[in-house]
C-alpha cells in the first residue's frame, strides 16, 4: 500500500543565552534571550500564511516558546513532546564546550569523534537519542499522511533527521548547518524521507536578525 508523503518544516529553536556562551544546554529548560524571542517572531511572520495541520515541539521551553510564536498567528495548538527534546548530556550539561574539553578531556574526544555507543554519564547515546527522536518524527509522519506539520526542537534533533533524510552515518562529521530559527523542510513517504530546504535563514536577515553560527 503506497503511503501518502508528509511534509514537515522542523525548526530550531531561538537563540538563548547559553546558546552564545557555547554552553551545554541538553535538557535543561534555559529561556530564549531577547534574540532568540525576536527570532521565533520572525518564524511565526513567515510561516504565517502556511497551512499547517498540526504543530509539535519540544516540552522544553526554549522551543515551546518558538512554537507557540508561529501557533499564535496561526490559530493551532501547540503539541508539546518530550521525545523530541534535546539529547541528555548529564553530568556534562551547564558546562560549556571549553569547560568539558579541559575537565573531561578524554569523554570529550568521545564526543567530538560522535561515537555513537558512548553513554555521557548520567545521559544518552548518541545512538539511543536518534533513535528516540527518529521513532517520534517518524511516528508523526506516520500520524498525518498527506498533510504538512511543524516541528520545533533542537538542533540534536535536525541533525539526526537530516541525516536520516540524507543518509549519512551519525558518526561521520558535520558537514551541514543547523542555525537557530531556520526553516527546514523534509518530506517522509514511508521509509523514504528526503530534504526539501534547508537551512533557509532569508527571513532572519529581512527580520535585521543575527542567527548563532556554529
Amino acid at each position: 500500500m503506497t503511503v501518502a508523503a508528509t511534509r514537515i518544516c522542523l525548526v530550531r529553536h531561538g537563540e538563548t543565552a547559553w546558546n552564545a556562551e557555547r554552553r551545554i544546554q541538553g535538557q535543561l529548560d534555559v529561556p530564549l534571550n531577547a534574540n532568540g524571542v525576536a527570532q521565533a517572531r520572525a518564524v511565526a511572520n513567515t510561516l504565517r500564511h502556511e497551512s499547517f495541520d498540526a504543530i509539535y515541539s519540544s516540552d522544553l521551553a526554549r522551543a515551546r516558546h518558538t512554537a507557540d510564536a508561529v501557533a499564535h498567528v496561526l490559530h493551532l495548538p501547540v503539541t508539546p513532546l518530550a521525545d523530541l527534546r534535546e539529547r541528555n548530556f548529564g553530568v556534562y550539561q551547564n558546562l560549556t564546550r571549553a569547560e568539558w574539553r579541559a575537565r573531561h578531556p578524554d569523554n570529550f574526544a568521545r564526543f567530538e569523534r560522535r561515537d555513537v555507543d558512548h553513554a555521557v554519564p548520567g545521559g544518552e547515546s548518541l545512538r539511543r537519542f536518534a533513535d528516540r527522536v527518529l521513532a517520534c518524527v517518524g511516528g508523526l509522519a506516520e500520524r498525518h499522511p498527506g498533510g504538512q506539520i511543524l516541528l520545533v526542537a533542537h538542533r540534536g534533533v535536525l541533525d539526526a533527521a537530516y541525516r536520516r533524510a540524507t543518509g549519512r552515518p551519525l558518526d561521520t562529521p558535520r558537514d551541514f548547518d543547523l542555525p537557530n530559527a531556520a526553516l527546514n523542510w523534509i518530506e517522509v513517504e514511508g521509509q523514504r524521507w528526503t530534504v526539501l530546504a534547508w537551512a533557509d535563514r532569508g527571513h532572519l536577515s529581512a527580520a535585521g536578525q543575527e542567527e548563532l553560527q556554529r
